[in-house]
């Protein structure tokens, strides 16, 4: 069936690739989303990655993709084409629940056609654009994490901004999705879900090194971002919460640093009892092992460098219901 939470037991999902992952010219909406707290860019290696952070990271996306195959999980990959950011993290461009598929409408201009890649692998998604007037985008924002980069002008979100619960969806309203793009969401959900907003947490992109949700009623939280679960929406208030330990910091490409150490917890959920998790991570390992949940530790060391790990690089297709 396909897929309508983060946790039940995976039958077929798609890996990104490393190939042609390049950093993006930096335009308005690249300044204010992946640049807001920089006051200088004057040394952002616009471009192509080195070689040997695309060869590292497609060996290790190989690593997860035998794994997964292990674990009678059907995998399938993007085209490996040219694109004017990358293909890595397909989280990020397609949002699933239950019968609805949909290219979200991401506010980086750069990004407006990362959903070409994944179009042979999807049934017939929904293409929803982002209308990308310049003002969309708050200037206000550089230097000021209480101020988020999009403003409600038109509807925009990633989809990693998003966590399914089955009838409840989390969204994070950050630099990388707005309230406009939570209430779309909501119409093209209909009754099939509600969406829930989680807001003033988390300034920058996206939830998932925020929340994971690991089963029905438990999650790993971020504890320097939620600090106490009253900040919750209500359906997640009851939820048991475990917070994660500080994480074990892997480090990055030489002036490549693109996500915080709290990468780290963008752990993958194979099935309830069973996550893959980044293979330095033992203080969160043996937190979850407490709850009956076995950890597959496996290599992800590009993770900061290319923004993403294991929840980052993958999009769920089909779950066990």
């Amino acid at each position: 069936m396909k897929s309508q939470n983060e946790w039940d037991k995976l039958n077929k999902v798609i890996v990104g690739v490393a190939d042609y992952a390049r950093v993006p010219e930096i335009d308005l909406s690249v300044r204010t989303i992946n640049y807001a707290d920089r006051k200088d860019i004057s040394d952002i290696p616009i471009g192509l990655y080195p070689q040997k952070v695309v060869d590292e990271a497609n060996e290790d996306l190989e690593i997860f993709v035998k794994f997964l195959i292990s674990e009678n999980v059907e995998v399938v990959r993007p085209q490996k084409t040219p694109t004017e950011y990358y293909n890595f993290c397909p989280r990020d461009v397609i949002f699933t629940h239950k019968e609805l598929t949909i290219s979200t409408p991401m506010p980086l201009h750069c990004r407006k056609d990362a959903w070409k890649p994944l179009i042979d692998l999807l049934n017939s998604p929904t293409v929803i654009s982002c209308k990308y007037q310049d003002s969309l985008y708050n200037k206000d924002c550089i230097g000021n994490r209480d101020v988020l980069a999009l403003t409600e002008t038109t509807p925009a979100f990633d989809a990693a901004n998003i966590l399914r619960a089955n009838d409840d969806i989390l969204y994070l309203v950050s630099n990388s999705g707005n309230i406009a793009g939570a209430n779309l969401l909501q119409e093209l959900l209909g009754d099939s879900a509600k969406v829930h907003l989680l807001q003033g947490v988390y300034s920058y992109m996206h939830i998932d090194t925020t929340i994971a949700f690991l089963r029905e009623g438990l999650m790993l939280v971020n504890p320097e971002r939620i600090k106490d679960i009253s900040v919750l929406p209500k359906p997640f208030k009851n939820w048991d919460v475990i917070f994660c330990p500080q994480p074990v910091d892997i480090g990055y490409y030489p002036g490549y640093n693109h996500a915080s150490e709290w990468v780290n917890m963008n752990l993958f959920s194979v099935n309830p009892n069973l996550v893959v998790l980044e293979e330095n991570q033992e203080p969160t390992r043996k937190e979850l092992e407490k709850y009956g949940i076995e950890c597959a530790m496996l290599p992800m060391r590009h993770g900061r460098t290319l923004s993403g790990i294991f929840h980052c690089v993958t999009l769920d297709l089909e779950r066990e219901h």
